[in-house]
């Protein structure tokens, strides 16, 4: 049978030409760098935590990030309490509730064995045993008396004490342990239930916890509108924003808050949604923030790049290429650099740096940035690295990033807002999801509240009482006690 017959030519194959070749070569070579540059990504998204990416340290799971040797060195300090911190050590009371007075009835020398009844004293020592108090509930019952009188027959009836509404109710201190239960230690609301019986002998059901935190919340209307106003008024504000899960999906809880203020509220990632806390459109002062594009409307403010969060994109493009982003590692050496520098000059007491110091900084940054442009030219179509990306937002931003520098009074990070925030992931890992959007905003806030009075120095528990007595506590100036 001929090849013919099976209809497979039998003539040669035809080589391809050399320009079919070089086709071929050009094509395969695009392919490779496509695909390097993949595996890159990859690689770099899968050594990306919160040491050097914006993600945050709950992302991190159970596998922290070690310490790259060399990058940082120790700051001196032993661990544990540092010197001059306040203790907690437990410490006698002047008026004890019960004394118990342990006397010997006998003498312990065995060769004499005497009764030491009517014997001098000695010595005397205090010890003290601070114990919970009997879990029994303490009902106090109004008895509203009406009296008629003799002379016209009119029965007169005395008022209702405030907070007395029903015939039988929870009282302020109930109240008030409940709440704080949830919003400053953030258990589930049946936990809460539990821990009133169980601890305090007070059974109350998990309706009525949410029902008296949904109350407390609306109460704080007054000191909402309050704390907006003193926030407008301040000179450096921070802000910031995170995610908290919420029925399946995701809502942001948005933050506004000094050493001194803290308030929250809840919405998305928009411009409109961080203008809706009501404090930050008109806003004249210094804001500290992150990159996140949904403040630049805020034009009426100057803002201020959290310096922590350049730190870590810098460490992420340095990790993944240490001889090829030597740059990276110059501009975090020159942001920490100014840094102290600025630290320097405000433990001596000075407001703002000489001269030769903001040049210094100055120059030292310029270095970088040609450096790190030198470092990732663009492509043949003109596309940037990532690394060159990150190079371009430094020049481009440089006055936000350098804002610490200019004013002493804006500090180098946006550590406030973030450490506000905390409790939102903290919430969330005891208590996993919200349920509904406003018990996500009820929380946000009780945190106000209890953020605010705890920076002033106030107990959580006192101002919760305050709270379902005679009202919110309402900070009179923005300056912590």
């Amino acid at each position: 049978m001929a090849w013919h017959d099976l209809g497979v030519s039998s003539e040669p194959p035809v080589p391809p030409s050399y320009e079919d070749l070089l086709a071929m070569l050009v094509e395969l070579r695009d392919r490779v760098e496509r695909l390097e540059v993949e595996n890159a990504e990859l690689r770099r998204r899968l050594g990306l935590n919160s040491s050097n990416s914006s993600k945050p340290p709950s992302s991190d799971g159970l596998v922290r990030p070690r310490p790259q040797p060399g990058k940082r060195g120790s700051s001196g300090r032993r661990r544990g309490r540092q010197p001059g911190a306040p203790g907690s050590t437990l410490e006698l009371v002047a008026d004890p509730d019960q004394v118990v007075e342990h006397r010997p009835g006998w003498c312990a020398n065995p060769a004499c064995g005497e009764r030491l009844d009517g014997c001098r004293e000695y010595g005397r020592q205090r010890r003290q045993v601070v114990e919970l108090p009997e879990r029994r509930p303490v009902v106090t019952e109004h008895r509203l008396v009406a009296v008629e009188c003799a002379g016209c027959g009119r029965v007169t009836e005395p008022p209702v004490p405030d907070g007395v509404s029903g015939r039988v109710q929870y009282g302020t201190d109930v109240k008030a342990a409940a709440v704080y239960a949830r919003a400053a230690q953030f258990l589930p609301y049946g936990r809460v239930a539990g821990l009133m019986g169980d601890l305090l002998g007070v059974g109350v059901s998990v309706g009525f916890v949410h029902q008296v935190v949904a109350e407390a919340a609306r109460r704080l209307g007054p000191f909402v509108s309050h704390l907006a106003a003193l926030l407008r008024t301040e000179r450096v504000l921070h802000a910031d924003e995170t995610p908290a899960r919420l029925g399946g999906g995701f809502k942001y809880v948005h933050v506004a808050c000094t050493p001194a203020l803290t308030l929250f509220h809840v919405g998305g990632r928009s411009a409109a949604d961080v203008d809706a806390g009501g404090v930050l459109p008109g806003f004249t002062g210094t804001l500290v923030r992150d990159g996140y594009a949904a403040y630049q409307h805020l034009t009426d403010a100057e803002h201020a790049w959290c310096g922590a969060h350049l730190i870590r994109d810098l460490r992420g493009v340095h990790e993944q290429d240490p001889a090829g982003q030597e740059w990276a590692e110059v501009m975090a050496g020159t942001l920490l650099m100014a840094k102290q520098l600025t630290e320097q000059a405000v433990a001596a007491g000075r407001t703002a740096l000489t001269a030769d110091e903001a040049g210094h900084i100055r120059a030292c940054y310029a270095g970088a940035v040609a450096y790190g442009r030198e470092q990732n030219p663009p492509d043949r179509d003109g596309k940037l690295p990532r690394a060159g990306t990150l190079v371009e937002r430094f020049a481009t931003h440089r006055d936000m990033i350098l804002r610490f520098t200019v004013d002493l009074a804006v500090p180098f990070t946006n550590n406030q807002a973030e450490r506000d925030l905390r409790p939102v992931k903290l919430q969330q890992k005891i208590s996993a999801t919200w349920r509904t959007l406003q018990g996500l905003a009820d929380f946000a806030t009780l945190r106000s509240y209890l953020s605010t009075a705890t920076k002033h120095g106030m107990d959580a528990l006192d101002v919760l009482k305050q709270l379902f007595t005679t009202g919110p506590w309402l900070p009179h100036t923005a300056t912590s006690s």
